[in-house]
């Protein structure tokens, strides 16, 4: 009797995703990459990419605009130039990682994308990555070759960063109120595209956005219920806010037009943070224009509460890097021309020391939500 051989199922067929209008845009975008490397075969040319320069040279400060924005300087990246091949192939297989995530429908996170695209390339001992950080690169120039951020190519970092206060969202389709998030509040996602994050000016009742820097400060404002007593906004961003805190302050402030102010630290790095949030990153300059707030204002610890509030005793002194930092930020452009902040940074110096927001719990344990945070907005007593 002949033997029966059992077939082999037929692989599933993937379910169809439906693009929405940003991911068509995104898709047009590499999809026009490989259809230039398909041009240039035709024409036997050598293909190319010209990728904007992300260096400090290459940067400008807008004042008409009041944000960073990228320069016209471009770096050309060759296929059958055996100094810029490897980039050039990378470049390449990011796009067509990304393509994927966005044919399928879904994202990943920025290590993920690593593991999809690491392998020993056939007939090589050579890798397309060794470690992470040669990936994060080739991400980042993608992004300003497409014109794209990150988000927009299904990729998202670690989550940092909690939100509470008068505000209803919707999260992918769950309503999220936001004024009953327990202690822990809102996580604020690393994607807030609209097309996951919808906000509704009819849902929010808050007057103001107010961003501190730390979580444990934060956690201070939210057991105080500071954001229920000012009717605001309440969210921080564990130190330097990641892009998914940025961009929600962004979108909140343009979409929902509530004015945002900054509880930080008095150091050059309480500072930069500032910077970041109302002008934009010096390195990411592509995206100052969907993430920068310049009508932000500095409401944190000032030089001139070390007297005002008597915090000699728990003052820090500043090291060299700190002062090397702190006169690097006097003369980033948008701070150069401002007596207000050459004054406050030089004060700075002259204090020699640092001041942190928690510093106030000296004076009383809820001192920075009942007294300091409360007069500084009645007085409209901050930096710009």
């Amino acid at each position: 009797m002949a033997k029966k051989t059992a077939k082999k199922a037929a692989p599933a067929k993937k379910k169809r995703v439906e693009l929405t209008a940003r991911d068509k845009k995104t898709m047009a975008a590499l999809v026009g990459l490989a259809d230039e490397v398909v041009r240039a075969a035709d024409k036997k040319r050598d293909p190319f990419l010209d990728i904007p320069s992300r260096t400090l040279s290459n940067v400008r400060y807008s004042p008409r605009k009041g944000i960073i924005e990228m320069g016209t300087s471009k770096n050309r990246r060759q296929l059958f130039d055996l100094s810029q091949a490897k980039s050039y192939m990378r470049t390449m297989l990011v796009a067509s990682g990304c393509k994927r995530l966005l044919d399928e429908g879904k994202t990943t996170s920025l290590r993920g994308l690593y593991y999809m695209l690491k392998h020993t390339i056939e007939g090589s001992k050579e890798n397309t990555f060794d470690d992470q950080n040669e990936c994060d690169t080739i991400i980042e120039d993608t992004e300003v070759l497409l014109s794209a951020i990150r988000e927009e190519l299904h990729l998202y970092a670690e989550n940092r960063g909690a939100l509470v206060g008068a505000i209803t969202v919707v999260d992918k389709g769950d309503v999220i109120d936001c004024s009953r998030m327990g202690s822990g509040g809102y996580a604020i996602p690393s994607i807030v595209e609209p097309d996951i994050i919808q906000l509704d000016p009819k849902k929010c009742h808050a007057d103001f956005i107010l961003h501190v820097e730390k979580g444990t400060v934060w956690q201070r404002f939210n057991e105080d219920r500071f954001w229920e007593k000012h009717n605001c906004i309440l969210t921080h961003g564990a130190g330097q806010p990641p892009r998914g805190v940025r961009r929600l302050l962004y979108r909140m402030h343009n979409e929902l037009k509530l004015p945002v102010y900054c509880v930080l630290d008095n150091d050059p790095w309480g500072y930069y943070i500032y910077s970041v949030l109302k002008q934009g990153s010096i390195n990411l300059a592509f995206e100052s224009q969907r993430m920068a707030i310049p009508e932000a204002k500095y409401l944190g610890l000032r030089s001139i509460d070390l007297e005002r509030y008597d915090l000699d005793s728990v003052k820090i002194a500043m090291n060299d890097s700190d002062k090397k930092r702190a006169r690097q930020i006097a003369k980033y452009p948008w701070f150069e021309k401002k007596r207000a902040w050459q004054a406050e940074i030089s004060r700075m110096l002259k204090n020699d020391c640092k001041l942190e927001v928690e510093s106030l719990i000296s004076k009383d344990i809820s001192y920075v939500t009942e007294t300091y945070v409360p007069e500084r907005l009645a007085e409209k007593d901050w930096l710009d």
